[in-house]
Formats: C-alpha cells, structure tokens, sequence
C-alpha cells in the first residue's frame, strides 16, 4: 500500500482472519498450502472443497513450502529467524528446526526426499545451501550471490535456480551438489517453470524476469535462452511494476503453461509444446473511493499451484489477501479464499 489510508481501506474491505485450526478430513487427498510473506501464518486449503481446514502458527515471515514425498513432513523456510521448520503435517506443529547460513527464499526436496535445497537470500554470503533431510543439518554452501528461487527438475537430476541480485540462472547437479552450467542475463531472474520430455527429462525451463511481461524460454539440452515470449496487452492495466509476470507454471499433465499478469490482473495459459495462447482468466480487484489515493487494487498474482488431475490452478493474491481458485478447462475464476497478510509461495501436497 502506499499510504496509511489506504491500509486502513483495504482493511475494512479485507476478509476476516481464520484463527481455528481444524482437523484435516482423512478422505480428502490435495491441499494447497499457502505462505503469507507478511504474517506468521500458513493456510492449508483443502481442494475438494476450497476451504481451510489448518492453520500453522507461528512461522514469522514464512516463504517457500515443500513436502516429504510421503507427505508426512512440511518444510517451510523461515525468514523471521532464518531456519527452515520441520512440521508435522498431521498436526501443523513443528517437530524441529534446522538452521541457515542466512535469510532463506524458496526451496525445493530433491526427489529421493532426502534433501532438500534452499535459496539463500542475503547480501553477502548468499547461495545455495543444501540440508540432510535424514540428519536435519546442513551438508554444503554453493556460494553464488543471492539466490531468490529453487527447484528440482522432474527427474530429479538437476536443481535449477535463479539470482534477482546477480541476474543467472544456474544448474546445480543433484547427486553431486556441484554447479553444472549457468546463464548470464540482462535482468533479475525471477520464478520459473519445467517442461519435460516424454521419458522425464527436462527439455524447457521458462523463466520470469523482471520488467519482462511474459517470460524467457530456455532450452535445457541446448544450456542457452531460445526464445522470449510477451503477454498480450489489455486495455485498463494497472501501473508497471519490476515484476509484472512473478506466477508461472507448468500443469502437472505437461499439457499447459500458466503465467500471471499484474499489469492486467489476469492468468494467461499457453498450450504446451506449441506455446499457442489458450486463454486469459481474469483475476479479483477491489474497487475504492473515488479520491482514494489508489481507487483500484489488483490481485497482485504472486504464485501459482495446480490440482493432481490438472484442472484447477490456484493462484496467490499477494494485495488481497486471498487465494483464487480457477477452472483450468472451462477457463474462469471459480472462487477466491481468504487467507493471510499478503501470501505469496504456495504448493499442492497430494496424498495418496
């Protein structure tokens, strides 16, 4: 917000704080769980029927959120105290925290679940700390620069990361825990997604950058950027802002791509491998009085989630407060849930 009054607007508008913590329904099997940056809490919604069924308390600033392949564990980085939480993912409560060389951003498990890899954010000393999952301790420091997101391809055989400070995209090797290759860019990289081959490899990774509409494609056996795609304009916007494509993501079926817009408050979706335009799903906005000093508040699409089957995409609103739901196949907003003080990361845990 950019001035006292209009906080307090926005928070008259806001949707009320869920305090209770509820137990999880044993037939469900997909929740989407949800990090708000600005708040010690984090929503778990369940997808079977857009609401929340537990809260986890207590984790201040909580940024990025991964499972146990079991499902039995949650990871959360925690900016406030700069650990990572080890959570019951029954009970919400944490079992154990492991501690960071510095403020941690995003992070990923390596698919074995026996390691999992965070993004080390500060300035100096950032970069990629790589924790035992087993042992609960950290193993190894990549030094980089400030690192701001991580993830592990599908295969598993690669982490792939990106530095806003630095401006690369680096490969790290999983069995190894050494650098493989990077890429030198002109701009912060921010968050991305993974296209994989049909035996699993990983043929595309699509990349966000700042000040970038749209995202860059880089082809993964070639190790260089191939192409740079930009979002259709719409009439209408909403002001240039440094990162005005941050959600993107590819569906689990590999069959689509999704990427967020803020300067149009909307989701675009491209067909995949052909990266045709599907669609656009418009997002929530609030609407304020006229001598507001901003009479209209977007959704502020900050990241992006999907069903197990592909069909629903979830997507945090970071100047909401909430979470919407999206009808992937008949390409409409389906529902926003209320949650926390700006959420940012979230992730689908499937339980089978």
């Amino acid at each position: 917000m950019t001035s006292a009054a209009t906080r307090r607007i926005l928070g008259a508008l806001a949707f009320a704080w869920i305090s209770v913590v509820l137990p999880m329904a044993a037939q469900q099997t997909a929740y989407v769980y949800v990090t708000n940056s600005a708040d010690h809490r984090t929503h778990v919604i369940d997808t079977a029927t857009n609401k929340v069924v537990q809260v986890i308390q207590g984790i201040e600033r909580p940024h990025g959120v991964q499972f146990a392949p079991d499902g039995s564990r949650v990871y959360i980085s925690n900016e406030g105290e700069s650990v990572v939480n080890v959570i019951d993912q029954k009970t919400g409560q944490t079992i154990s925290k492991i501690p960071l060389s510095g403020r941690p951003n995003n992070i990923s498990v390596s698919k074995d679940g026996k390691k999992l890899f965070v993004a080390i954010a500060e300035e100096p000393g950032g970069g990629l700390e790589i924790l035992d999952l087993v042992a609960l301790k950290s193993i190894k420091k990549i030094p980089m620069g400030r690192l701001h997101n991580v993830y592990t391809t599908p295969d598993g055989k690669y982490a792939v990361m990106g530095s806003t400070g630095h401006k690369f995209f680096a490969v790290v090797d999983a069995a190894t825990n050494e650098l493989a290759w990077k890429i030198q860019y002109d701009k912060a990289v921010r968050p991305m997604a993974i296209e994989r081959n049909p035996d699993g490899s990983t043929k595309r990774v699509f990349v966000g950058l700042s000040d970038l509409h749209g995202f860059a494609v880089v082809d993964f056996a070639q190790r260089k950027e191939v192409a740079r795609i930009e979002l259709p304009d719409e009439p209408g916007g909403f002001p240039e802002i440094e990162a005005p494509s941050h959600a993107i993501g590819v569906t689990p079926d590999n069959r689509e791509l999704w990427v967020s817009s803020t300067l149009n408050n909307s989701m675009f979706a491209y067909t995949l491998p052909d990266l045709k335009l599907k669609g656009r799903v418009g997002l929530p906005e609030v609407h304020l009085p006229p001598d507001s000093p901003m009479p209209r508040l977007g959704a502020s699409p900050n990241w992006l989630s999907f069903s197990p089957d592909s069909k629903t995409v979830y997507v945090s609103n970071g100047g909401l407060r909430s979470l919407s739901v999206i009808d992937a196949v008949g390409m409409k907003l389906v529902t926003s849930v209320p949650v926390g003080e700006t959420p940012k990361r979230i992730n689908t845990l499937a339980l089978r």
